[in-house]
């Protein structure tokens, strides 16, 4: 058994299909067929049971899998122990996010990291949605809530504030808000209710809010529609500085806080790479949100 074999192993039992482990392998899909085929044929066993829904792991590979992971982050670690850490960081990580944080806080972020790093391509994947990390979707996500299942580590990266915001022509043509119960006047923006996949995003819930009559699943459409004048909404103190013309109100009786958290694959913790990479990408989330709703 071989290393190229086990790569695409893993390929096919994270995207549970050959054609997309070839996309991930830069590889024509019978090829990947034919490697699988060549290493159930050396084990003398199933890895894969093919269905509808695409390939699915047998018993015996599942417990091959196991041992491929940890060859695959034994590999890893090799790579950088040999090419050395003493200097700047390289190679290419990628970052999951939701897309408020992706679109508000990691451009800038990132940007400054990469600068400092010129060998290193850094990937941010924004998905309205939690990020599967033993699928190896990404090599680390931020979350908005600690999982508690998997073999992940979590660290709290800091807590942002929300508040409720309108554009400044929207509050000039329609009535005043200044009681909870004048928002029943207006329209309000917010998430669409069965497409919440945090309980930390219902907000307009927390607030009392029932209808909402100009919905998306992505926090950016959101606020774009925010910021067109298309009603009120629950929006990040951090993303209002990307924009002219927004306002807060109520903000004594709706202010919300929510937490970042940074979220890894147990067994990264060995590779000094992605460890000097978090410590920076912490940092960097940590000031930026701070410079931003000081702005505010």
């Amino acid at each position: 058994m071989n290393w190229d074999d086990l790569k695409v192993f893993l390929a096919v039992a994270r995207e549970e299909s050959l054609s997309g482990a070839g996309r991930d392998l830069k590889v024509d899909p019978a090829t990947v067929g034919r490697r699988v085929a060549r290493l159930e044929e050396e084990l003398g066993t199933p890895l894969f049971g093919k269905s509808p829904q695409g390939y699915a792991l047998t018993d015996a590979g599942q417990r091959l899998l196991a041992h491929a992971e940890r060859a695959e982050q034994a590999m890893g670690a090799a790579m950088e122990e040999l090419a050395g850490q003493s200097g700047n960081l390289s190679g290419q990580i990628r970052i999951g996010a939701p897309d408020g944080c992706a679109n508000y806080l990691l451009p800038q972020v990132c940007a400054q990291i990469v600068e400092a790093n010129p060998d290193l391509e850094v990937q941010i994947v924004a998905l309205p949605r939690v990020f599967n990390l033993s699928k190896r979707e990404a090599d680390m996500a931020i979350g908005v809530s600690p999982p508690t299942a998997g073999r992940l580590t979590v660290q709290k990266i800091t807590d942002y504030k929300l508040h409720l915001a309108a554009a400044r022509g929207y509050l000039i043509q329609h009535p005043k808000i200044e009681t909870m119960e004048d928002l029943k006047g207006h329209r309000m923006i917010g998430y669409i209710p069965d497409m919440i996949f945090d309980k930390e995003l219902d907000y307009l819930s927390e607030v009392g809010v029932e209808k909402v009559p100009l919905a998306s699943n992505s926090v950016s459409v959101q606020f774009h529609c925010i910021r067109q004048g298309g009603g009120i909404g629950i929006v990040h103190d951090f993303a209002i500085p990307s924009t002219r013309g927004l306002r807060k109100v109520l903000t004594e009786e709706v202010s919300l806080t929510r937490s970042f958290y940074l979220i890894r694959h147990a067994d990264d913790r060995r590779m000094e790479r992605l460890n000097r990479f978090a410590v920076e990408l912490a940092e960097g989330l940590r000031a930026e949100v701070e410079r931003l709703e000081a702005m505010t």
